[in-house]
């Protein structure tokens, strides 16, 4: 599977504890990366600033769904995001 586009769910919805540039105390869940672009994409992506815990993660059904909304509501769960309908 590749990465679906327009969706970002993965760069908004978990939370991430490693240091991120523009985040040096990472990111709380559900709050989008400073570095998802407009169009749902990593400015970052091919940088070595890019932290490891992004890279390793890779899109698949059981995580993404099959839909934007699908990915969101999966990752919230996840997460143990409440609000998640407005991610």
């Amino acid at each position: 599977m590749e990465c679906r586009a327009n969706c970002g769910a993965c760069c908004i919805v978990p939370s991430i504890s490693s240091r991120l540039p523009k985040m040096p105390e990472g990111k709380p869940g559900g709050v989008p990366c400073p570095h998802l672009t407009a169009d749902y994409k990593c400015d970052i992506f091919n940088s070595p600033e890019r932290p490891g815990v992004c890279e390793g993660f890779m899109p698949e059904p059981t995580f993404c769904g099959h839909t934007r909304s699908e990915a969101v509501e999966i990752l919230a769960q996840l997460q143990g995001l409440s609000e998640w309908k407005h991610l």
